[in-house]
């Protein structure tokens, strides 16, 4: 719920709230506030859900009659711009940012709402996702969606990394890329990409948006969610995309049908692109974060829960030399250390299986998602350790350290707690990829017990300390690290 009387249908429906942490000189101090978006402020003042979101529709005015009320149902939906998803950073400012067109720039020491900012502003795109990838130069890689007469395409964007002027934001944007769609009226959903030192990989996956289903929701009394679905009879497609020319590679690499939320690291090595990712054999996961599905205990959560595919961390392996010569039949996959495999089947067609990188214990704690790595030091390079929550609930009740090399893993869970996702924090002159902390906001149900920020070491994944915070705090998504200053 709101603080309004009206209730949201779907967990990340809800209003934002950003909350920080700060620590500093041993203390730890706790702030939170609601994000100052239009959308907050205008069901704010007319006391109801007047913006439909994912999966809710707003609420009619009851100060209209039957026939205003009817011809309502024809307006167009405008986009949210409740950014509910993630934090990210563009030109070194903080955005908090979800998969429309808007997203708000924060104060990260003050969680001020500064500015509203758009995208088709300064592209043509009708979105783009909460999960951009940064190079170590700064520059930001984002994908998008565009939806004209001709339908629908994907986009890769490039935002530079520095600012011509001190108010800029997304000045410089470009589409370096746009890759068509297969069905110009059905375009698949995607939460992320994968990103390597040279390349974009682009993971077309078959759960898919109906067009005409979303946009004629309002008349129908739908939410868009209605128009989202999973397909199973679709393969899942990785497209390459060079970032320095922007040029579509036209081998098409082909797997089972996949769902994938979260890339945990994608790399290139010896001629082969190495992508690890969250995957899960069934994409109607999507849905699960419904409030009546939370609202839910005992048996009938379990009966719920019992229901939803496990999410576990896969590796593809993608060979970059693939040409008229390359023999159909056999496995292109020459690296002894993964069973992944790689196959020719046809003109530019490469049919991908992948390694699990995990042992069996994992099926114990229900999977993982929200995956984390050392990213300064290790994204789009070699790496061994990724953190994650475990899922023996609907939302995460462990944390798990992975170690894709022998697929051993470090456990942290607690009775009655639920942990946010982890961010890892290096130490300072770190030498070895583990050297730092692991933070994660830790909530409860129990009355009597207090939420807090915890720290383990990312070693050994003991907790060396908890910073208790006497007041509720809800369920987080993603988190971010800067400097002295934490923000969820």
């Amino acid at each position: 719920l709101g603080p309004l009387g009206d209730a949201h249908s779907v967990l990340y429906n809800c209003y934002i709230t950003l909350y920080l942490r700060q620590i500093e000189g041993g203390k730890v101090t706790y702030m939170s506030r609601f994000l100052n978006s239009d959308c907050y402020k205008a069901n704010a003042e007319n006391n109801r859900i007047v913006v439909s979101e994912f999966g809710t529709l707003a609420m009619p005015d009851p100060c209209k009659n039957f026939f205003q009320r009817f011809l309502s149902r024809f307006e167009m939906q405008q986009p949210t711009d409740n950014a509910s998803v993630s934090f990210v950073e563009y030109k070194g400012d903080y955005y908090v940012s979800t998969e429309t067109n808007y997203m708000h720039r924060i104060d990260p020491e003050t969680l001020e709402t500064k500015q509203k900012v758009d995208w088709s502003k300064f592209i043509a795109v009708n979105g783009a996702t909460a999960h951009p990838h940064t190079d170590p130069d700064g520059t930001t890689y984002n994908m998008g969606n565009s939806y004209t007469s001709k339908g629908a395409s994907y986009n890769i964007i490039k935002v530079p990394p520095e600012k011509i002027n001190p108010e800029d934001t997304l000045e410089g944007a470009t589409v370096i890329c746009t890759i068509p769609c297969e069905d110009k009226t059905k375009p698949s959903y995607y939460h992320s990409f994968a990103m390597s030192e040279n390349y974009v990989v682009f993971i077309e996956q078959p759960i898919k948006l109906d067009l005409l289903k979303i946009v004629t929701g309002k008349l129908r009394g739908k939410g868009i969610s209605d128009g989202v679905y999973w397909d199973p009879k679709l393969q899942t497609v990785f497209h390459l995309i060079n970032k320095h020319t922007g040029r579509l590679s036209p081998i098409k690499y082909y797997a089972n049908p996949l769902s994938t939320f979260h890339q945990i690291n994608c790399y290139e090595e010896n001629g082969f692109i190495i992508m690890d990712m969250c995957c899960s054999d069934d994409g109607k996961a999507i849905n699960n974060f419904l409030l009546q599905n939370l609202r839910k205990s005992g048996d009938a959560l379990d009966e719920v829960y019992n229901t939803i595919c496990r999410i576990f961390p896969r590796r593809f392996v993608l060979p970059l030399v693939v040409g008229k010569d390359t023999p159909c039949g056999q496995n292109l996959n020459t690296r002894p250390d993964s069973p992944a495999t790689a196959t020719k089947t046809g003109e530019n067609k490469v049919y991908c299986t992948h390694e699990d990188l995990h042992g069996g214990d994992l099926h114990e704690y229900g999977g993982l998602e929200f995956p984390q790595i050392n990213y300064k030091m290790y994204n789009t390079h070699p790496y061994r350790y990724f953190y994650a929550c475990g899922f023996r609930h609907l939302v995460g009740d462990s944390l798990i350290k992975m170690d894709v090399q022998d697929k051993h893993m470090k456990i942290w869970q607690q009775p009655g707690y639920y942990p946010s996702e982890p961010v890892f924090v290096p130490s300072p002159n770190a030498v070895e990829e583990d050297d730092g902390v692991v933070l994660s906001v830790v909530i409860t149900p129990n009355k009597d017990k207090s939420t807090f920020l915890l720290v383990l070491d990312a070693k050994d994944f003991e907790e060396l300390g908890r910073a208790e915070v006497p007041v509720n705090i809800p369920y987080g998504f993603h988190g971010a690290f800067q400097n002295s200053v934490e923000v969820f």
